[in-house]
Parts: C-alpha cells; structure tokens; sequence
C-alpha cells in the first residue's frame, strides 16, 4: 500500500503542477520540483527516495528512445563534429575538472571521480522541458548532445567505480577498450535493433501489436547493450534514430497516431514523475549528511557548480577557435553561430535525474565489506547541483535568451510550407490518375479535385501582408465553423444515447469518428 500511496501521491502532484504552471507562468518542470521539494518536509515522505535502478533501467531507455525518435538526424549530421565534441570531450573534462575540486575540498580520488561522473551529462528530459523557447537549432545541438553524453558519462561511472569501489587497476589499453565496445558495440546494438524492428514493423499490422512492438524495441536494445557490457544508451538512441528514417515506410496511420498518444502522455508523465521525486530526494540527501559536514559540502556544492558553468562555456569557446583556426570552408562559415549563442548554450545546460541515478546507483561497501567513503557526500552535492541548474538556471533562461537577440528562426515553419505545398501538388497531378485506378465517379472525383486546389490555392499564395492576414483568417473561420458543427454532431449523437435511441457502442463509433475528422482539422495546432 506505501507503493501505492506514493504513486498516487506523485500523480496528483503532476496534475496540479500541469493546470498551475501555465497560470503562474512559470515552467512546469520547475513547479514539479518545487512541489517535490514542499511534500519532502511532510515526515511520512521523507523516506521515498528516487529508485536508481528505476531511472537507469526504465526511465532512461523510454524517454531517451521517444527523444532521439523525434529528432531530426539530418539536423544531427549538420553539426555532427560539435555534438560529438559536446558529448564525448566536454564530459570528460568536466567529470575530471569537478573531480578535481572535490579532491581538494577534502573527498578521496574515487568518491570523487564518481562525482564529476555523474554531474558530467547534460539531462536530456531537464533540457526538452525547459530550453523549449530555444531557436530550433540551438535546441537541436542540445537534445543531440544530451542524448549521447550518458553514455560517455555512464562509462566514467563504471571507470570510477571500479577504482574507487573495486579497486580495480586499469591501465590505459583497457580503459580504451571500454569506451570502444561502449560505442561502438553499443552503436551496433542500436543499429540491428533499428534494423530488426524495422522489418517486423513492416509486417504487423494491427495498430496495438505495433505499437507494443515499438515498446519493447528500446528496452531491448539496452538488455542487450549490457548484457556484453556496451552502452544501452547508445544503443537506445541508435535504435531510435534509425526507427525515426524508417518509420513513416512502415506502419499505418492508426498505428502512428496511437503511437504519438501513447508516448506523448508516458513520456510526459515518465519526466515529471522524475522531477517530482528529485524534489523529494532533497531531503533524503540532507538527512544523510552529519551537521557539522553541512558547511564544507554546501561550499562544495557551489565549487562543482560554477565548474560545470565554466568548463562548459570554456570548453564550447576553445573548440570554436580550435574549428576555426582548422577549418577555414565557406560552408563551416556558414554554420557558425555568435559567442552569445554559446552563453545561451551554457545556462542550458541542465542537469537531471540521470545525475541523481548515477550518484545513487555509487556502492555502499567496498570490495573489503568496509563502508565506501563519500557516498552520502556525492549524493548530497550532486543534488544540490542538479537544483541549482534547475532553478536557477532555469529562471534565468528566457532572460538569457533574450539577451542573445536570436534572429527569427522561421526555417521550420518554411520547410512545412514548402513540403504541404509540393505534396499537395503531386497529389493533384495523380489525382486522375488514381481516380482511374480506383474506379472513382467523375462527380466525386471533381469535389475532392476542388478541395485539393483550394487548399494548394491557399498555401501557393504570395499576397501582401494585409492580404495574407485575410486568408489566414478566412482559413481559420471556416476551421472553427467545421467543429462548431461537429460539437453540434456530437451534442446530437449523446442525445440520441440518453434517450434510448442508440446505444453506447453506437454513440463511441460516431465519436470517434468525429474525433478523428476534429483532429484532421486541428492537427496543424497541436504539432505547433
């Protein structure tokens, strides 16, 4: 029943902090946090703590397989040489920086290698719900980079680990032994599952066995990964970036739409269950600690968190000189982006619960049966780091952003346009031809001609301003008068229910058939 009550409880946390923060204007990460961190000081509370395990084994592969689905890979190659410099160098630099403070404030080599581990990634769920006002570049370099440096994080971990806990005496061959099978295993892994799933998809059908399919696929590819002890982020985000150019071949748009559903509610919930309980887990963490230690960690704290700032901007401002200096092409100078952009990039950089997971998942006992030492300190500097990106960081983002005077960023919405028009104009230019083919009466043929042409009519204009303010509005009424009429529809529908003349499987037919042709009209919006 505790199980419950808590599952419960973290529920009905995210209801009330999704209706509140739009009204407070405030992100809704952040109200989840706060929430979390206010139900920490009931003492009944106290004790949940955020399950490691749950995180590294169950959370991560979701969200990070629904993330590097929705990511534009052709984006990714674009700045292909900054993400992997951001996900694999930079993680290296700041778990090594980190580490080197924490052993001058007092840890040991091990607890704190571990520490600069787990604050070395960026969190990508943290950065999808917060850094979402970011122009659509910038926020596609940030979603790629946190998707790939867990892995690089996880492999520090496993490093740090070994020395701090096992003892264990790598040398230089084996550690690069490590990271190659992490990657490149792991990037293999991800590749056949992408594969595999790619072809059983194809052959599946029935909408709900697809989607359960869709499912298992990155769970699967993360077993796997570890089972020969790759990465299983890797992997998940290989498999879900080769699932995201094979995807619209297979399926069907049933599946799809239920898909995009179901993942859109688990995710959401999977993301702000995790803020929540990193806002209880404050407690925990404060309670572990002895009084008189409170003041050396806080400071800690505070070290390890301006270092992750200034590593991080240090970093992005020597590899741009570096790039430059190397790479004097016209198409280099074209993808470059202003030093304001990378102050941007640097308050972005969030930390999350993947950070908590990993200082969690540190050992309590050596490899002699002893205590490990420093576990509670790295649980407790690591959770006060991941509060401060959070909050603060995350308050002063839209400021820094408009600081940053970003230019316009219309290249979706253009790239949108432009694909509704040519798809809509090859549907034409076929429309005789498939009319033939499916034996279509010419009356119905010419009607569903003359919708076409009118939509095409719409997107091809090139008005004046005034004018295609006109047509926007023209277009939108006749949207808003189509589901005034098909409320009308469904009040009718219900009334007929009440009064006995259909029944309730009648009245869930037509409704969802009114729902689907509600959401064709709709649909626009809610990609927006």
């Amino acid at each position: 029943m505790e199980a419950l009550a808590v599952v419960v409880l973290v529920g009905a946390i995210i209801v009330i902090g999704a209706v509140a923060a739009p009204r407070l204007h405030v992100p809704t990460p952040l109200l989840l946090l706060l929430l979390g961190i206010a139900v920490g000081f009931v003492p009944q509370e106290r004790e949940v703590q955020l399950p490691s395990e749950a995180v590294l084994v169950l959370f991560l592969p979701a969200l990070l397989f629904w993330e590097s689905l929705t990511t534009s890979l052709r984006e990714i190659r674009r700045d292909l040489r900054g993400i992997l410099l951001l996900s694999t160098l930079l993680v290296v630099a700041t778990a090594f920086g980190v580490a080197g403070i924490a052993t001058a404030l007092g840890l040991t080599w091990g607890a704190a290698l571990i520490l600069g581990a787990a604050l070395a990634p960026t969190d990508a769920t943290a950065v999808g719900a917060i850094a979402k006002s970011l122009p659509h570049r910038n926020m596609t370099v940030l979603r790629a980079e946190s998707l790939m440096n867990d892995g690089t994080a996880l492999v520090i971990f496993s490093i740090a680990v070994g020395i701090g806990v096992s003892q264990i005496d790598y040398s230089g061959w084996q550690i690069t032994g490590l990271v190659a099978l992490a990657y490149l295993g792991g990037g293999l892994i991800g590749a056949l599952a992408g594969w595999g799933g790619t072809l059983i998809l194809a052959r599946i059908r029935e909408p709900i066995a697809n989607n359960a399919l869709l499912v298992v696929i990155p769970f699967a590819a993360f077993l796997v990964a570890e089972l020969i002890s790759a990465s299983g982020v890797i992997a998940v985000v290989v498999a879900g970036l080769a699932l995201s150019q094979s995807g619209p071949r297979v399926g069907t748009p049933q599946a799809r739409q239920q898909s995009l559903a179901f993942w859109s509610l688990a995710t959401f919930f999977l993301n702000s269950a995790l803020f929540v309980l990193v806002g209880i887990e404050v407690h925990v963490a404060v309670n572990a600690v002895e009084g008189d230690a409170f003041g050396p960690l806080l400071l800690l704290t505070l070290f390890a968190w301006i270092a992750v700032l200034v590593i991080r901007f240090g970093f992005q401002m020597a590899s741009v000189f570096l790039i430059r200096l190397l790479d004097r092409r016209p198409s280099q100078r074209g993808r470059r982006m202003s030093h304001r952009a990378r102050v941007v990039s640097t308050v972005s950089g969030f930390r999350g619960a993947v950070s908590l997971a990993v200082a969690l998942a540190v050992p309590t006992v050596l490899a002699s049966g002893e205590p490990f030492p420093g576990r509670d300190e790295i649980v407790f500097v690591t959770t006060g780091v991941v509060l401060l990106t959070l909050i603060v960081q995350g308050l002063l983002l839209p400021l820094v952003i408009r600081w940053a005077h970003f230019e316009p960023d219309t290249a979706f919405d253009d790239e949108l346009a432009g694909a509704e028009l040519a798809a809509t104009t090859a549907a034409l230019e076929h429309l005789t031809e498939e009319a033939a083919r499916l034996g279509t009466d010419a009356g119905v043929r010419d009607r569903v001609a003359a919708q076409f042409e009118e939509h095409r009519a719409l997107l091809d204009a090139s008005p004046g301003v005034e004018e295609d303010e006109l047509l926007r509005a023209q277009d939108r009424q006749a949207m808003e008068l189509r589901l005034a009429l098909l409320e009308r529809k469904r009040a009718v529908m219900i009334e007929l229910r009440d009064g006995g003349t259909i029944n309730d499987t009648t009245l869930r037919t037509m409704q969802t058939r009114l729902d689907r042709e509600a959401l064709r009209l709709t649909q626009p919006e809610i990609l927006e």
